[in-house]
């Protein structure tokens, strides 16, 4: 069995996540190709930014709402993991997933929601989780890159280590391909 070598990529800069060297712009929605090949690099390449950002959030509520969030996440937790075992078990789930990631994302958090919405906790979930992966995903999706960032992402996918966010994205079937 081959050894699996993750590695986190480093926190870029304030400056150039959000701050004076950021550029964002509406993604042309009409080129659905496009538009999700800039999330998918952005992801990469900000991917522990998002992870710090996300952690962040989780952490405020998980202190107000300690007992509800570790409920969302754990439903939120177990549904993702039953949805990777079942298209990896099932042909239809697995062209579902490659064809239509977003839908398979947007079903996850919908089962989720639904469960937590019998067990309570909807208002954690939504701030907690949904909240933070919602604007993950618009920074993403509004956030161009710089010549410079393309290089560098192409670069770091040259070397053979994987990243949590190309784990991730894998598991909802999208390939890591940076620098596109």
């Amino acid at each position: 069995m081959e050894k699996m070598d993750v590695q986190p990529p480093p926190i870029r800069t304030l400056d150039d996540f959000v701050l004076s060297s950021a550029q964002f712009a509406v993604p042309d929605i009409r080129n659905l190709e496009r538009w999700n090949n800039r999330i998918i690099n952005n992801l990469l390449y900000y991917q522990s930014n998002y992870f710090v950002s996300f952690l962040t959030i989780l952490g405020i509520v998980g202190y107000f709402q300690p007992f509800n969030l570790f409920l969302g996440a754990t439903v939120v937790t177990l549904i993702f993991m039953g949805f990777v075992w079942a298209a990896e078990n099932q042909a239809p789930i697995r062209r579902f997933r490659r064809n239509h990631p977003s839908l398979a994302l947007g079903a996850i958090l919908g089962a989720s929601y639904l469960f937590l919405t019998v067990l309570g906790g909807v208002a954690v979930f939504l701030f907690g989780i949904a909240f933070p992966i919602l604007l993950i995903l618009i920074h993403a999706s509004v956030r161009l890159r710089s010549l410079k960032n393309k290089l560098e992402n192409k670069l770091e996918s040259i070397g053979l280590k994987r990243t949590p966010m190309g784990l991730l994205l894998e598991s909802l079937g999208q390939e890591q391909e940076a620098g596109s």
